[in-house]
């Protein structure tokens, strides 16, 4: 059931996702462009080659990686026989160790896939300007390019940054859908537990989002340099972004961020619990 949960979403997010990335990394090389510069250069390329480039391993992956997020953190609840229905008050200290332990395992996957996806999305070209650098046709291309020139630590790229974003994101994300589902079900027992739960997932995404936006500007900087030229590392990433740009550039992309997080994650949310209550009733019924 899982890798259903993991796609649903995703198409309609990318788009968010490749403007955001835009955003981003279009600082890193002291061009600052404003949002709409940012969606107008997006836009003029074709579908493929603009707002949808880089989703192909994203929108195939993505299952995989959502079976391991929500399958250990479902698991590790059951393992310490917490309550995930909404019915009783949330253990946060179990959910902190479950949503901890969850973000860390779908590192191995969403790492390497996030690479290839902000190198590709990094590749578009703004106005008449030719993109200066590699482009790849495609994530093989890129991937055999990584993998050719920088080996497998090349597709690893930004491990330790995305590890510091998703890790507490992945804490946040539960703490607050868990503590919402609750007072939801206590206080609103009429509205649906399907509603609730893409509300309350959407809710969940944007607010964690935001409170690691800062780490997630650094990964995809970090991710789109992908032959080392512009930083050495994180703390090299955060200095350099800084003295460039201020304390401004550590937010960038917010917006976009939020746009995306709340249907994507609303969806994410709502599917993974209907799908847990279908199963949950054929395993009874059976």
């Amino acid at each position: 059931m899982f890798p259903l949960t993991g796609s649903v979403g995703v198409v309609t997010g990318h788009p968010f996702d490749t403007v955001k990335v835009q955003l981003q990394i279009r600082q890193a090389n002291l061009e600052v462009v404003s949002l709409r510069e940012c969606f107008q250069a997006v836009k003029n390329q074709n579908l493929a080659k603009g707002f949808f480039r880089g989703l192909s391993w994203p929108m195939l992956s993505y299952g995989a990686i959502n079976s391991v997020f929500f399958g250990v953190y479902g698991s590790t609840m059951k393992y310490l026989d917490a309550d995930i229905s909404g019915r009783t008050p949330p253990d946060y200290a179990k959910i902190c160790m479950a949503g901890g332990l969850g973000g860390t395992c779908q590192l191995v996957l969403a790492v390497p896939i996030d690479v290839i996806k902000v190198v590709l999305q990094s590749q578009i070209p703004h106005g008449t300007t030719k993109y200066q650098g590699k482009y790849y046709k495609g994530p093989i291309e890129g991937t055999r390019d990584i993998l050719r020139s920088r080996g497998l630590v090349g597709m690893y790229r930004g491990l330790p940054t995305q590890a510091l974003r998703d890790i507490p994101a992945s804490i946040a994300y539960f703490l607050i859908y868990e503590f919402l589902i609750y007072h939801g079900v206590k206080n609103f027992p009429n509205i649906s537990s399907t509603l609730q739960s893409f509300v309350f997932g959407g809710v969940a995404g944007v607010v964690s989002w935001a409170l690691i936006m800062p780490f997630d500007v650094m990964k995809s900087r970090i991710q789109a340099d992908s032959d080392r030229k512009l930083y050495s590392g994180f703390w090299d990433c955060v200095v350099k972004s800084y003295r460039s740009n201020g304390i401004k550039i550590f937010f960038r992309g917010l917006s976009m961020t939020s746009l995306r997080a709340f249907p994507v994650n609303g969806m994410t949310l709502m599917t993974h619990m209907e799908l847990l209550k279908l199963f949950g009733e054929k395993k009874h019924q059976q």
